[in-house]
């Protein structure tokens, strides 16, 4: 498992009971016991893949537990549907449970990084049940809403938020395409809290050198062979606010995490796209809730702060297992 050679990984791709096509990444450690060794399951962002939990796969698996990571739905070697109705996040988490399925796991550990964050906070919502703890990173947990409010308007209330406005829009994957080389050395730079405003305000996607990439240039040409693919899945995302609102408002999801489930949330006090009144509301919502900053890191902190994140997430689930054997928490 070399975080620089890709094959290094246990690669499957399997068809769901959903349907769809899904490969992932399924490292399994040596002392594995169906039932007994914890699974964690990674869920990557935007826009990224299996690839960006490179330096932590490994890690864990030699701590005893099993890491699952899936390219997300219109990534990688996944499937890559044209409508943007099908990433709402129902249907993600219909997909991750169905991976949980065909590994025959009844509950594991969710962790998820920018998109991938949203996406496992909803998972909590939808599949409570399948859920041993949770661990959100950069992106804090909103809750469900009564009432729609356009991504357009969100833009206008939170200007850091005004790249998003620009994701939603359709003309954004042709022009992303064509400059795909430079909005990915844009978009991975590191603590830049002025750098998604310029792009979305100016489409401006030059003048920018990958720092967080630059020791590893093959880091950033895999990324770019992978989106070579087309940015339409990835994009699409950004377009499912109206049905997210939709689907969650019919099944009248609690805006509420199971008061029982532990949960982590680990984010970088230079990211802009962390809102930090979500951070203090979101209390209110999960009452397990655990934050931990990392000062001075950007948005990027699998790769920022990449051992400290290895390390804390790994150490807090020790402590939740001990509390377990102890009789005080379940794991």
């Amino acid at each position: 498992m070399n975080p620089l050679d890709v094959s290094s990984f246990n690669h499957r791709t399997e068809k769901l009971s959903t349907g769809r096509e899904y490969h992932f990444i399924d490292q399994i450690p040596v002392d594995y016991q169906k039932g007994r060794t914890p699974t964690l399951l990674c869920v990557h962002g935007f826009p990224d893949c299996w690839y960006g939990w490179r330096y932590q796969i490994k890690p864990w698996v030699q701590q005893g537990i099993r890491v699952v990571v899936p390219d997300m739905l219109g990534y990688g070697g996944t499937d890559k549907p044209e409508n943007p109705a099908e990433y709402s996040t129902k249907h993600l988490c219909a997909d991750l449970s169905a991976i949980l399925d065909l590994l025959t796991i009844k509950k594991a550990v969710l962790i998820g990084h920018d998109w991938g964050a949203y996406t496992v906070s909803r998972f909590a919502l939808w599949y409570p049940d399948r859920l041993l703890a949770l661990v959100i990173l950069s992106v804090p947990y909103s809750p469900p809403t009564l009432e729609y409010v356009p991504v357009k308007t969100i833009a206008k209330m939170a200007p850091n938020l005004s790249y998003q406005a620009y994701f939603e829009e359709q003309r954004s994957t042709k022009e992303i395409e064509f400059n795909l080389n430079n909005f990915l050395r844009v978009i991975y730079r590191g603590p830049d809290p002025t750098q998604r405003h310029k792009m979305s305000a100016t489409m401006n996607f030059l003048g920018g050198t990958s720092i967080l990439y630059h020791k590893y240039p093959q880091e950033l040409d895999f990324y770019n062979r992978v989106f070579q693919q087309g940015m339409n899945g990835p994009l699409n995302y950004y377009r499912t606010a109206f049905y997210r609102y939709e689907e969650e408002l019919a099944a009248k999801l609690s805006p509420n995490l199971p008061p029982d489930l532990p949960v982590l949330f680990i984010w970088g006090t230079r990211d802009t796209t962390t809102i930090s009144s979500l951070i203090h509301k979101a209390h209110k919502f999960i009452p397990r809730l655990q934050d931990f900053s990392l000062e001075e890191k950007g948005h990027w902190i699998l790769v920022e702060a990449k051992d400290t994140i290895t390390e804390k997430i790994a150490q807090w689930l020790g402590d939740l297992a001990m509390e377990a054997r102890r009789g005080k928490a379940h794991l």
